[in-house]
C-alpha cells in the first residue's frame, strides 16, 4: 500500500457561548487532513491551528512529500522523515501538522486490519476515557451555574482557568466549588500566567476549595523553580504541557506530582505512549493536554489512553464549550463526562461532509477572528 495525496480542510467550529475562551478567541480553529492510498482507503487526521491555521498549513505543505509513496503502515519511518530530513528535530520542537499526518496513517492501518486501533496499540485497560469539564471563565455566578450543569450532567472533574488578580481566581474557582458541591474535583490552570512568589500566595489561598492539580503555576522553563514550590505548597502540581525531553528534567528535578502531554505537540500518538512509559517509571500519572480538538483529534488519542497505564485521572477536552462537530451524528456522545472507545476499524469515525463544508466555509470567511490573539 502506498501514500498517493493528502488533502488538507480548515475549519472553525464556534464555541457555544459568546465569552472568549482562550482570550481572543471565540471557537475551535484544527485543519483536517484526509490521506489517500492506492489501495481505496482513507485516513483523516487533525491538527489543531497551533500556533495558527496558516503555520499548519505551511508545514503540512512542506513535509507531505515525505510521506507521499510511503507505506501508511510504516508510522515510524514517515515520522523520522519529517522530523529529521524535514530538519524539524534540529528546531527542538515539532509541529501539529506531522501528528496529523501520523494519526491519518493510524487511520489508515486501523482499516486495512479491520480493527480499532485500541486493539493496535495494546488492547483495552478501559472501556472509556474521562475528560475534564471545561468552565470558561466569566462572572462567578455565570461560572456556578454552568459548572452545577456540568455536575448534573454527571461530570466529576472540572477545569477552571486562573491567573488573572487572585481575589477573582478565588471567587471564580470558589463558584464552581459551590456549582459541583464537595466530592467532584477541580483542576485549575494558570498557565505559566505566576510568578513564583505569586504562585505560592494564590495556591495557599486557593487550597480551601480542594485542588485536584495545579496546572504549570510558573513558566516551564524555570524547573527549579517548579520544585521549590513544590516543596512549599499542599497542592499537588501538574508540569505540561510537556515533550518526552521536559518531561524527564522534569522528573529528574522533583518538580511535579503529575504530568501532561500532547501527541499533537510532541509528533504523534505512539510518542504519548512512550510519554506515559517514562511517567510510569517515574511513578507519576499523566493526563491527555488538548490544545483544542475536534472528534477526530479526540478520539484518536482516546484510543491510545484506554490501551495505556497511568492515565488515571481526567484528560482535557473542549468539548463542553462546542457548539458542534465535523462528525457524523455531530458532537460526540460524552456518558458522566466519559467517551465510550469506538469500536469501528481505525479511529471509529467519519466526517460529515455537510457539516465539513459549512464550517470550512466559515474559516475561509471568518477565520482570522477565531484564531488566538486576535
Amino acid at each position: 500500500m502506498r501514500i498517493i495525496g493528502i488533502r488538507h480542510i480548515p475549519v472553525v467550529v464556534p464555541f457555544r457561548d459568546a465569552e472568549q475562551w482562550p482570550p481572543g478567541r471565540r471557537g475551535l480553529v484544527s485543519v483536517l487532513i484526509e490521506i489517500d492510498t492506492d489501495e481505496g482507503i482513507t485516513g483523516i487526521g487533525e491538527a489543531p491551528a497551533h500556533p495558527s491555521a496558516d503555520i499548519v498549513l505551511a508545514v503540512l505543505r512542506s513535509v507531505e512529500r515525505f510521506a507521499i509513496g510511503e507505506d501508511p503502515f510504516r508510522t515510524e519511518r514517515i515520522a523520522r522523515l519529517g522530523e529529521v530530513v524535514g530538519t524539524w528535530h534540529a528546531v527542538g520542537t515539532t509541529s501539529p501538522a506531522l501528528a496529523a499526518i501520523d494519526m491519518a496513517c493510524w487511520d489508515i492501518v486501523g482499516k486495512a486490519c479491520g480493527q480499532p486501533l485500541v486493539n493496535l496499540f495494546g488492547g483495552a485497560l478501559r472501556e472509556d476515557v474521562e475528560y475534564l469539564h471545561q468552565i470558561p471563565p466569566g462572572p462567578p455566578d455565570r461560572m456556578r451555574d454552568l459548572a452545577a450543569l456540568g455536575a448534573a450532567a454527571g461530570s466529576e472533574s472540572f477545569h477552571v482557568q486562573v491567573g488573572a488578580d487572585l481575589d477573582t481566581d478565588v471567587e471564580r474557582v470558589a463558584a464552581v466549588r459551590d456549582g459541583i458541591g464537595p466530592g467532584r474535583s477541580i483542576r485549575v490552570d494558570a498557565g505559566e500566567a505566576w510568578s513564583p512568589a505569586t504562585a505560592l500566595r494564590a495556591l495557599r489561598a486557593l487550597a480551601p476549595y480542594g485542588i485536584e492539580f495545579a496546572g504549570q503555576p510558573v513558566s516551564a522553563r524555570n524547573i527549579p523553580e517548579m520544585a521549590r514550590l513544590r516543596a512549599h505548597t499542599g497542592t499537588p502540581l501538574l508540569a505540561g504541557p510537556l515533550c518526552r525531553a521536559q518531561q524527564l528534567e522534569v522528573i529528574r528535578h522533583g518538580a511535579a506530582d503529575a504530568i501532561s502531554a500532547d501527541n499533537a505537540l510532541d509528533g504523534g500518538l505512539l510518542n504519548l505512549k512512550r510519554s506515559a512509559g517514562i511517567c510510569q517509571a517515574a511513578g507519576l500519572p499523566i493526563v491527555k493536554h488538548s490544545l483544542g480538538e475536534l472528534g477526530v483529534a479526540t478520539c484518536a488519542a482516546a484510543h491510545l489512553i484506554a490501551a495505556t497505564p497511568g492515565f488515571d485521572h481526567a484528560n482535557q477536552s473542549y468539548r463542553a464549550l462546542l457548539s458542534d462537530d465535523v462528525l457524523e451524528g455531530g458532537p460526540l456522545p460524552h456518558r458522566n463526562g466519559r467517551l465510550r472507545i469506538p469500536d469501528a476499524p481505525g479511529i471509529g469515525v467519519e466526517l460529515d461532509r455537510d457539516r465539513l463544508a459549512r464550517y470550512a466555509e466559515l474559516h475561509q470567511t471568518a477565520g482570522e477572528e477565531f484564531e488566538p490573539g486576535l
